[in-house]
């Protein structure tokens, strides 16, 4: 079986969520470049990338259930995917154990949460919702042991 490019994979990624808005109203794929191009500059792998840009694909429902099986990607970047997918009332801290124990998720879930804490991201948010995740991912950082952010 051959593998997908990495702009195969931004294709499909940006298909899979085509019609998608994040929380601001802003297209999602917006949100999986900002994660993809984190990813990239923080020295990650092609891997890593194609994981990044599809980290939220089986999250979110956005390919069908069991496509990850079948996925024309290699081990490692299923892997990936797979630690970075949230399971339905998982605890945050099993899931950041997971991420731990998964060889290079950490590089794309620190990427994933710096686009998301952002503060001009945080800032189209209502009040309520802003202060709710912007607890949410400093739990996660600490959690993981990213450094907090700079202003």
């Amino acid at each position: 079986m051959s593998v997908l490019t990495l702009a195969e994979v931004e294709a499909l990624a940006r298909g899979a969520h085509a019609g998608q808005c994040d929380k601001a109203g802003r297209p999602y794929a917006e949100h999986l470049a900002a994660v993809a191009d984190g990813v990239r500059s923080r020295g990650g792998s092609a891997e890593q990338i194609a994981a990044a840009w599809l980290h939220d694909a089986v999250e979110d429902g956005a390919v069908p259930d069991g496509w990850l099986a079948t996925a024309p990607l290699t081990p490692h970047t299923k892997e990936l995917i797979d630690a970075m997918t949230r399971r339905p009332g998982e605890a945050l801290e099993a899931y950041a154990t997971r991420l731990r124990a998964t060889p290079g998720a950490l590089l794309i879930k620190e990427a994933d949460v710096a686009h998301n804490a952002d503060p001009a991201r945080l800032a189209r948010l209502d009040p309520a919702t802003r202060e709710r995740l912007a607890a949410k991912y400093a739990r996660t950082r600490e959690l993981l042991g990213f450094p907090a952010p700079t202003a």
